[in-house]
């Protein structure tokens, strides 16, 4: 084992900015340092590792084998020593200036981070929120601090060590223009479903399904797929006057003005979702980072009591009015 003592730790800071810019005089301009310093700390770092770490190709350095594994632990390493040595501020959202990132869907973001944001111009005038795309790799997102938050459906998410909070429930509806059905009191059967031209909610280049269509497939049920995108709020636009069908959540649908659609049960039993926060486990303390998730706990709760008796218990088949 090595002796610590000996060891210049300074040095992982070097290798940090050399393994990021992968340039010396880039890594050196970074840390205010000389180019014969950071050259010196180079030749020091590849005798401590016995191994070149950055190799010439062509006009670029490229990370050896080892040096691409070491790059995330001294990622992690040194900003672990930051947070000790960086003592905990008091957060006072009227008078901080600071950036928070959240992924999350249109419908999230329309349901929940809407009514949040109409607050804070008055209690944090000087918070930031950027709303992010949502991601196919969540767990990367949140490990690099790519965001600060992701609200996802927990069902999508599985067993996660990621801390995480519920935040609200939605369910499953089918929604087609009324003309499809002329009879909106008769129930839509799975054939008659199945037979319609759908569109499906996706994202990433992977085309991850959301959780109702995973269900369908897991259920072995084939449709035919006219139309994918990734936004539940545009799917009651696209479906009006069309023979298009799309599950949709309840809640996003009925942001619309909804005259001339319909609200349908799906045939096939579709479970519900929970959506919830996700976070990396080193903001759990942070201020800041505390209040933020105050914030959105509050906001679906007062979600939650305004809307769930619209929610859960209304009829299953109808005209949706606006």
């Amino acid at each position: 084992m090595p002796d610590l003592r000996a060891i210049d730790l300074n040095l992982l800071v070097d290798l940090n900015a050399l393994l990021t810019t992968r340039n010396v005089t880039s890594a050196a301009r970074q840390l205010n340092l000389s180019q014969s310093a950071m050259s010196g700390s180079l030749a020091r770092l590849r005798k401590l590792f016995d191994d070149p770490l950055l190799v010439r190709n062509g006009r670029k350095l490229t990370p050896t084998t080892r040096a691409e594994a070491l790059a995330e632990p001294i990622r992690e390493i040194l900003s672990q020593v930051r947070d000790v040595l960086t003592d905990p501020e008091a957060f006072d959202p009227a008078t901080a200036h600071r950036t928070f990132s959240i992924s999350a869907s249109d419908y999230a973001t329309a349901v929940l981070l809407a009514p949040m944001l109409r607050t804070l111009s008055t209690e944090a005038p000087h918070i930031t929120i950027n709303v992010r795309p949502r991601s196919d790799d969540v767990r990367t997102l949140l490990h690099d601090d790519r965001v600060d938050l992701a609200i996802e459906p927990r069902e999508l998410m599985a067993e996660t060590a990621l801390p995480n909070a519920v935040l609200f429930q939605d369910r499953w509806m089918c929604i087609m223009d009324a003309s499809v059905r002329p009879d909106p009191d008769m129930p839509i059967d799975v054939a008659s479903f199945l037979a319609l031209p759908h569109i499906l909610y996706s994202i990433g280049p992977g085309l991850q399904l959301n959780h109702a269509d995973r269900h369908l497939v897991n259920q072995g049920l084939s449709r035919r797929v006219e139309v994918t995108l990734e936004s539940f709020l545009l799917v009651p636009l696209l479906i009006r006057g069309t023979e298009l069908v799309s599950l949709v959540l309840e809640r996003s649908a009925r942001l619309h003005s909804l005259e001339g659609l319909l609200l349908v049960e799906p045939p096939v039993p579709v479970p519900d979702i929970n959506e919830a926060m996700y976070w990396n486990p080193r903001h759990t303390g942070d201020p800041g980072h505390t209040w933020l998730r105050d914030k959105l706990l509050s906001a679906a709760a007062e979600l939650s009591a305004t809307s769930s008796e619209a929610i859960v218990g209304s009829p299953g088949l109808r005209p949706a009015t606006a």
